[in-house]
């Protein structure tokens, strides 16, 4: 015989206050996160009272500074550069998967990449996976690839594979790979 499954309980405005006032005593969120987060614990998110609870609870979040999404970004941002070593771009797109909007992204990479060189942070971030100079075409590409998907722009790491004096034939190739 099955277990039965507990019926699943549905919040009221104040207990739906107090799981969001949880959630984000537990981590940072943005407000598409947490109301994401919402929608398993209101009855009917499509009705106009789940909306209206929903906006309820994200508005009183932010007038007592709990939910503000231009200070996340702005966190996340510095902390995805100084800790992983992460590109600009790489950035932009785990931002925008969490759900912040787009000028709120902008102002907040163009803040946090403020007088940071991106070759810079690019080489610290090939020392920090600990990458060295390629070998062959093999190793050329699985560098390019792997600078690509941390965030870096191909005019960055063509200039990093020339500094490491790589082949002029492997590099266009990568070129029209990329293109």
């Amino acid at each position: 015989m099955p277990f039965a499954r507990p019926k699943k309980k549905f919040y009221s405005e104040d207990e739906l206050y107090e799981y969001a006032v949880g959630a984000l005593a537990r981590r940072m969120r943005t407000v598409a996160e947490l109301k994401r987060l919402f929608r398993s614990r209101i009855e009917d998110v499509e009705s106009e009272y789940g909306k209206t609870l929903i906006e309820l609870v994200t508005r009183r979040l932010k007038d007592r500074g709990y939910l503000n999404d231009s200070q996340y970004a702005a966190y996340f941002s510095s902390l995805r550069r100084d800790n992983q070593k992460f590109g600009r771009q790489r950035i932009v797109t785990d931002l925008k998967i969490k759900g912040v909007h787009g000028h709120v992204i902008e102002k907040a990479v163009d803040a946090a990449f403020e007088g940071v060189s991106e070759e810079q942070q690019a080489r610290e971030y090939l020392r920090k996976k600990r990458l060295v100079k390629p070998k062959d075409q093999k190793q050329t590409a699985r560098i390019f690839r792997q600078l690509t998907r941390a965030g870096f722009g191909t005019k960055i790491i063509f200039s990093i594979l020339k500094k490491w004096d790589v082949d002029e034939e492997t590099l266009t190739e990568l070129e029209s790979e990329t293109a």
